[in-house]
């Protein structure tokens, strides 16, 4: 009596991560999103490694985290992966504030985002 399962989302040659909540800003974030967007795997974890972004670290996990989904859970080939999408998104947002001249305060935020990449196995050789 369960209810039946959701429809897979993605197409079969396709695996995708998640990165919730990271603390850094989304206008940051999607600059190196832009920087994989398109490239094959071997290529976009070479840039992301030699990357001088704090976040290229993170970034770089997963898209590991994305290629392992792709090998073990839907057994794609490596050597054909292709980074398909890779979109960032507004998280929540921290407000701080900061004590200045005259007793004032000056406000600070902290915004935090989140992160998907999508992996495809291209059809012909890569």
């Amino acid at each position: 009596m369960s209810k039946k399962s959701a429809p897979r989302r993605l197409a079969t040659n396709e695996a995708s991560a998640k990165l919730g909540t990271v603390r850094i800003s989304p206008q940051k974030l999607n600059l190196i999103a832009q920087m994989i967007r398109g490239q094959d795997v071997a290529k976009a974890l070479s840039s992301l490694e030699f990357s001088p972004k704090r976040i290229a670290k993170d970034v770089h996990k997963l898209l590991m985290s994305a290629v392992a989904n792709a090998e073990n859970n839907h057994g794609l080939d490596l050597d054909r992966l292709v980074v398909a999408e890779a979109y960032v998104g507004k998280s929540f947002v921290m407000k701080r504030f900061m004590p200045r001249a005259r007793g004032r305060g000056a406000r600070i935020f902290k915004p935090f985002s989140c992160m998907e990449i999508i992996v495809r196995e291209e059809g012909g050789a890569a």
